[in-house]
Order: C-alpha cells, then sequence, then structure tokens
C-alpha cells in the first residue's frame, strides 16, 4: 500500500479516524491506533482563548501517552485566535494542526464557524493564511477537514482545495456530504474524485465507509490518499485493522472473538475511567458501551442496566457478568450476521 504523508510525517497505511465531538477523546484515539488506525485527529478544541482553561478543552489537549503524529483540530471563526489557538495547542504536544471546516452542527454553524465558513470563501482565505503561517516557524503542517459546499446547488469543494492547496494546507479531508446534507442520505464520492484529480496535495476521502470492501471501492473510483472513518468505528475499534488488513492482501480479518472484544472494551472503559474521573466517567461510558453492545445478543437488559449505573465499578461487574455467558476462543456474532 502507497504510504501517505503530512508535511514531514509518514503514516503506514490509509486509514485514518475522523474526529468526532464527544467520541475521539484520548482513550478513543489511543485504543484506536492500538487497533490498527495509522491516524487519528482530536475531537474540535476551541479557538477562543476564554475556553482554554475549561475542564472539557483541558482534557480535548491532553494528549498524554498517545502515539506521534498528535493531530489537534481547530474551530473558529476570527483568523487571529485561530492562529493563537494553533500555537497554543502546539505547545501543549500538537504535531499537526488541522482546521475544521466542516462541521454542520447549528451551534457551530450559528457563530460562523464549521461548515458555515464554505459561504465565505475569502474568509476562509484569511483563516488558513492566519494558521499556515502560525505553524510555519514550527515546523508544523496544516491540514484542512471540509464538506463539498454549503448545500447541493452551491458546491465549491474544487475551489477550496485549490485555495487551500496554494496557501500552503499540507492534505486535505473532503466528507461527501454538504452541510445541508448534515448526514442523511448518502455521501457521494464524485466531488472527492474531482477534487483529488484538480489538486496535488494529499486528498482524504470521508463519509459512509464503514467495511473493507467500501473502502477499497472508494479509494478506487476516486483516487484518494486515504480514507477517514467516523461513526462506523464507534464500539467497532477494529474496523481499522479489518480495512488495513484487506486492502493490503485482498483477504478478509476474522471477526474478533467474545475474549477479544471483552478485553478491548474494559481496557477502553478503564483508560476512560482514569481520564474522565469516577462521576463523569460512568456517564459518558454508557455510549461508549452502548455502540459495543449494539446488535449483540443478550444485550438489551444489560444495555438498561449499564444506563441506569452510578458507579465505575457497577458498569465493570455487569459486563463481566454479561461476557461469563460466551466462549472466550468463539467469534462474536450480531443478530445482523446470525441472521
Amino acid at each position: 500500500m502507497p504510504r501517505m504523508r503530512i508535511g514531514s510525517w509518514t503514516l503506514p497505511h490509509p486509514v485514518f479516524v475522523a474526529p468526532m465531538a464527544g467520541v475521539t477523546d484520548r482513550p478513543y484515539r489511543r485504543l484506536c491506533k492500538a487497533l490498527g488506525a495509522a491516524y487519528a485527529v482530536s475531537e474540535m478544541a476551541a479557538s477562543n482563548p476564554r475556553l482554554w482553561n475549561s475542564v472539557k478543552t483541558s482534557r480535548r489537549i491532553d494528549h498524554e501517552g498517545e502515539p506521534d503524529p498528535v493531530a489537534v483540530q481547530i474551530a473558529g471563526s476570527d483568523p487571529e485566535m485561530m492562529a493563537e489557538a494553533a500555537r497554543f495547542n502546539i505547545e501543549k504536544g500538537a504535531r499537526i494542526i488541522d482546521i475544521n471546516m466542516g462541521c454542520p452542527v447549528k451551534k457551530v454553524c450559528n457563530v460562523a464557524s464549521g461548515s458555515a465558513l464554505l459561504r465565505d470563501e475569502a474568509l476562509v482565505v484569511r483563516i488558513l493564511r492566519s494558521v499556515v503561517d502560525a505553524c510555519r516557524p514550527y515546523d508544523v503542517p496544516v491540514t484542512l477537514k471540509t464538506r463539498t459546499g454549503w448545500d447541493p446547488e452551491s458546491r465549491n469543494a474544487v475551489r477550496i482545495g485549490m485555495l487551500a492547496q496554494d496557501i500552503g494546507i499540507a492534505a486535505l479531508t473532503l466528507h461527501g456530504r454538504t452541510r445541508c446534507d448534515f448526514y442523511q442520505g448518502e455521501a457521494e464520492y464524485d466531488t472527492i474524485r474531482e477534487v483529488k484529480s484538480t489538486l496535488e496535495i494529499p486528498v482524504v476521502a470521508n463519509g459512509d465507509i464503514d467495511s473493507p470492501e467500501k473502502a477499497k471501492r472508494v479509494l478506487e473510483y476516486t483516487g484518494a490518499d486515504a480514507v477517514m472513518i467516523g461513526r462506523a468505528a464507534q464500539g467497532r475499534p477494529w474496523i481499522f485493522r479489518e480495512i488495513s488488513h484487506y486492502l493490503a492482501t485482498g483477504t478478509r480479518l476474522a471477526p474478533p472473538t467474545w475474549g477479544e472484544l471483552r478485553h478491548n472494551l474494559l481496557d477502553h472503559l478503564e483508560d476512560h475511567y482514569r481520564f474522565y474521573g469516577e462521576y463523569t466517567g460512568v456517564r459518558t461510558a454508557r455510549k461508549h458501551i452502548g455502540w459495543y453492545l449494539d446488535g449483540l445478543p443478550q444485550a438489551e437488559g444489560l444495555r438498561q442496566h449499564i444506563n441506569s449505573s452510578e458507579t465505575t465499578s457497577d458498569q465493570i461487574a455487569a459486563l463481566q457478568r454479561w461476557f461469563d455467558q460466551f466462549p472466550t476462543n468463539e467469534t462474536i456474532m450480531t443478530h445482523a450476521q446470525a441472521a
């Protein structure tokens, strides 16, 4: 498999973790990298300096024990604030800065940030230039994650990509939807293909890539240099090794065994609890556990118990009892697979 470069960093294979707010925290990024992801970008960090000392932001810029290259995504609409945020995160350990111009969430777009910026190309230029200039003295590359446009009638990803390349952006990740599509319908890859054929910098394809076969088809169709996996990795972090193995060999890896699932889930939770503490950890773990359990046999009662648990020890004990009923060396099978 060809290796993609971002600045001076050479990545071992083209399967990456997408930044997801409330999901891609340090424990999750570490787990995904351990299970085969070549690269992971942090969840979105605010560019407003008044928020940098908040508990939420402090967690989002905590990279202790995370393998390099540490990549931090920043979001905002003020060029100087974005430049300052880039410098701040470099001092905190970032080795790559990613700019968010793709988030479709209303509270982000309402402050002219995220994908709302696609409606103001002049401001896009000022932000990109400001951040690239701020990062250049540190020899830190800057990447951009964006969407195909604001709405289907105003797709401008090719123009945005050309502007970004001219300014010095090192790589572009493109989600195959407009902002107004949110996550509805199916991602389209024609725009990604057009952008890739136009640009010389690496292009990463994102959107609805949920299997090794889909990843291969998208790479072949678009010509993209890598794929970025988001929602399909929730509760299924081994998808990165499955895809990279398939791209390298053309064969599928066997699904995890119950023993592997148990080990990965409980290790993830221990790291998660240490990171967030008891009160927040038990609550923020619920969504992750729910994703792992989705489609698995005899899981509904366990899910209800997990969501009402008030202590981390109770969550762990409930999961241990549930896992005890399955043979350690047997491959896991969801309801859909069984059907």
